[in-house]
């Protein structure tokens, strides 16, 4: 599959006006980003991609509040957290359908994983291969572990920690790697341990539209299956950084960036059919 060479050169334009520092701060990656410490940024920064639905100003005043509750000590209070003394930290903090309960559950299990592995890279890296494709048994090890780690953890959490073993797309989780990975201005780039090829690109509804629009994405549904599609489209655009073309797509949906006709017959020209999904 040969993109349109248009198409290569709109989103490029749109990764280069969208990858700067000025919209960092309406983001939730401004939470990660406001800490000094790389292990408050990784910490805080799976709280941040997890909770990272629904209105924006939402999400970053929600994790503002989060952030006080942790006394602004995202690493030492997950990695010393002890469920009896510390759990009225916790109370009643709510966002949509993540409960006071699951926050104290998923620091619970993160606290014992980070005792031993030290960090949150080593959380992810440590189950795959530093050959393997994408960072999908990174993903899967992950969440399993992570909601595993202390006996007796409620189903629920689940919900929250998404799995590509499930078919699922895997967003936020792939958007915290995005984050931990690539290197800024707006990406963090703290992590060493994966290489930027492997990510994969968070699909969502609205990531999801924009490239059918543009003829990047001819699944129907937004599964891990479509993200690895997409994935795989933006490799032709950029074999060593796909995942740059995130920063594209979230710009047109979020800025109402305008899209000339003959560049959406061109891009969806160059697409391929799939078989119905499902």
């Amino acid at each position: 599959m040969n993109p349109a060479p248009d198409l290569k050169t709109f989103l490029d334009d749109l990764v280069a006006r969208f990858e700067h520092p000025d919209f960092i701060a309406p983001d939730p990656i401004a939470i990660p980003h406001g800490f000094d410490d790389p292990r408050d940024q990784e910490t805080i920064g799976l709280f941040a991609a997890l909770l990272a639905w629904g209105r924006r100003q939402t999400v970053l005043d929600k994790m503002e509040e989060l952030c006080d509750r942790m006394s602004y000590r995202p690493f030492q209070f997950v990695v010393d957290f002890d469920p009896v003394r510390d759990a009225t930290a916790l109370s009643g903090f709510k966002h949509r359908t993540f409960r006071s309960d699951d926050a104290v559950w998923l620091t619970h299990n993160l606290s014992v994983l980070l005792r031993k592995a030290g960090s949150m890279e080593r959380l992810f890296s440590q189950h795959m291969q530093r050959d393997d494709d994408t960072v999908e048994r990174a993903l899967e090890g992950f969440s399993l572990s992570a909601v595993s780690a202390v006996a007796g953890t409620p189903a629920r959490l689940s919900k929250h920690l998404a799995r590509p073993g499930t078919g699922s797309a895997c967003k936020r989780l792939n958007m915290y790697m995005r984050w931990m990975v690539r290197r800024g201005p707006f990406d963090l780039g703290i992590w060493d341990s994966f290489r930027t090829d492997q990510l994969v690109l968070p699909l969502d509804v609205h990531s999801g539209r924009q490239a059918r629009r543009l003829g990047m994405l001819s699944r129907r549904g937004n599964d891990w299956r479509a993200a690895i599609e997409l994935t795989s489209f933006c490799r032709t655009l950029d074999s060593s950084d796909p995942c740059r073309y995130d920063l594209a797509l979230f710009g047109i949906g979020a800025y109402e960036v305008p899209v000339d006709a003959r560049l959406e017959s061109e891009a969806t020209s160059t697409s391929t059919s799939s078989p119905t999904e499902r």
